[in-house]
């Protein structure tokens, strides 16, 4: 046996489904060989964003995997790995290294030094022998602790080297999770019933740990309003009587923007309380709990008055119990602060109707964005945005209903990762509409990997706002632009999607709208890949921008 057919067998019964790739590496046919499906893409960016959205659809309980060359493919994947790293998104890369004679070389690449600042953990498989025990080593941080992408760089030679039987004795390895310090979690829930107007920040780590039912439960008991992170947008139902809607990218919705300055207390659960751009930042004078599972979040950018270290779906569990054993508990107050939520809300679409339902000619974005939400059921639907005035169009907007319906990052944010993210996500919900927006400038980075989506089968619906524009660069692009037109951009996305094989539609009209999605929605069903072109306006209204 090879090194590579012992990884794909380990591959094999640690139940990974597909890989994504690029050639060439011998692990892409090993794999075929035990019955893994290789999907290849285009460019390697994109094919690392499959395995990403499939990793996150599944909240990493289906690990998703990519491979590709030494020297140009690790090099190219680089800001793909980059962004997983940055939103803590549990995958495996697999890079072929240069052969061990000449791996350290100039000016030969090094995926195991280069990557070691974006992954959890990078190792190089030196001795053919320990195939088994360096694999479980990666699948074994894979499974526990905080997400991350896991690396294990294969040398060509070791890559096609004979090994003994060892290899197949190898047993998948089983994940385990910590639980909260019961002292600090009854001073916590004490802390949590004594404050007068609670907010819960919720983050993706109620994703990963499956702890949505227990947060719906906790806010339910203390009635305490929840607003989610950019990446724990769906771990609360944003049609939830309680649910403040979504704070990340840079914006934030109108309830998160009235609450969250006038809160007492925030209880932080699976967050990380980055101070970062794309976070809606903690104003000062709140005492904070931050319950999370790396201990390097804790006191990072802000002060914790009640750290707790431990898995959300244990720790929110401990927090359940701890305040039904405790007086005071703030259930008597049900229905006001509901009511006062709903006002907000109210107000704040009040506010934006006129954009989000606008008959302007082009299409405002926003009007786009409003009829998805008027034709789609986002239970039936899995939504990822780009970066850019996409992702800030639609967070405040979009009401996520159910865990994973909808794919926010943008910690690092390379434009043209929503496309390979939706096609990982149709890849593991087959049987969810799954669309991604992207604008004009994120097409031009990732778009012919739409090919991808109708060469390998993948149905997705892919939304192109048109603005012929670089429009969210406008600040940055003032003397430039006025000289030389630098922000303009063009190209008719419709035809080029069409010539790769899709079914596409160019839309100018907004009632003609709801038509097109219905249209893509039944094309998606049918096992075509759909491409809509909306011809739009240079929207750069956002829903309090960095307001903190």
């Amino acid at each position: 046996m090879k090194v590579v057919d012992a990884i794909a067998e380990i591959l094999k019964r640690e139940r990974i489904e597909f890989l994504s790739a690029y050639p060439t590496t011998p692990i892409i046919d090993s794999a075929a060989a035990v019955g893994i499906r290789p999907v290849l893409c285009r460019q390697e960016r994109v094919g690392v964003g499959i395995a990403d959205g499939f990793t996150r659809t599944t909240n990493g309980r289906r690990i998703g995997v990519f491979a590709m060359q030494y020297g140009p493919g690790a090099e190219n994947a680089f800001a793909g790995v980059a962004t997983a790293f940055s939103d803590s998104v549990p995958m495996l890369v697999l890079p072929l290294g240069h052969q061990r004679d000449r791996a350290e070389v100039f000016p030969l690449f090094s995926s195991a030094r280069a990557y070691a600042s974006v992954t959890k953990h990078v190792e190089t498989l030196n001795l053919p022998d320990q195939v088994g025990e360096v694999m479980r080593r990666a699948f074994n941080l894979l499974k526990m602790g905080r997400p991350g992408p896991v690396m294990i760089e294969i040398p060509a030679d070791v890559a096609v080297a004979d090994i003994g039987d060892g290899a197949l004795s190898y047993k998948p390895v089983k994940a385990t999770a910590p639980a909260g310090n019961a002292r600090d979690v009854e001073a916590a829930a004490r802390a949590l019933l004594a404050a007068e107007r609670p907010v819960i920040h919720a983050g993706q780590g109620v994703l990963y740990a499956e702890a949505c039912a227990e947060l719906q439960e906790l806010a339910e008991l203390v009635q305490a309003p929840v607003m989610t992170t950019l990446e724990g947008k769906g771990a609360f139902p944003e049609d939830h009587p309680l649910s403040l809607g979504t704070g990340g990218g840079g914006v934030m919705s109108g309830p998160v923007y009235h609450f969250l300055p006038k809160a007492d207390l925030v209880f932080g659960v699976g967050c990380s309380f980055t101070r970062h751009g794309m976070a809606t930042n903690i104003p000062a004078g709140k005492t904070i709990i931050h319950a999370t599972n790396d201990e390097r979040d804790l006191n990072k950018n802000y002060p914790a008055d009640h750290p707790i270290l431990g898995d959300a779906k244990l720790v929110l569990r401990q927090f359940i119990d701890a305040v039904k054993d405790l007086p005071g508990k703030r259930a008597a107050g049900k229905g006001t602060v509901a009511s006062e939520v709903h006002t907000v809300r109210e107000a704040w679409l009040k506010e934006w109707m006129p954009k989000l339902t606008s008959e302007e000619v082009p299409i405002t974005p926003y009007r786009v964005i409003w009829d998805f939400t008027r034709a789609i059921d986002p239970r039936d639907a899995i939504v990822t945005h780009d970066s850019g005035s996409p992702r800030n169009q639609m967070v405040p907007f979009y009401r996520a209903t159910t865990p994973r319906g909808y794919m926010g990052w943008g910690k690092s944010h390379a434009l043209g990762t929503g496309l390979g993210l939706i096609m990982g996500a149709k890849l593991a919900a087959p049987d969810k509409f799954c669309v991604n927006f992207m604008g004009d400038a994120a097409f031009g980075m990732t778009g012919l990997d739409f090919e991808t989506a109708v060469r390998c089968g993948i149905p997705i619906t892919t939304i192109v706002l048109n603005n012929s524009a670089m429009a969210i660069e406008r600040h940055a692009l003032v003397v430039s632009h006025d000289r030389y037109r630098t922000r303009d951009i063009g190209g008719n996305y419709a035809d080029m999607g069409r010539a790769m094989g899709g079914y596409t539609e160019r839309v100018e009209k907004p009632a003609e709208i709801i038509p097109a999605l219905e249209r893509a929605r039944k094309m998606n069903e049918g096992g075509r890949a759909v491409l809509l072109e909306f011809i739009t306006s240079e929207e750069i209204e956002f829903s309090h921008r960095r307001a903190f």
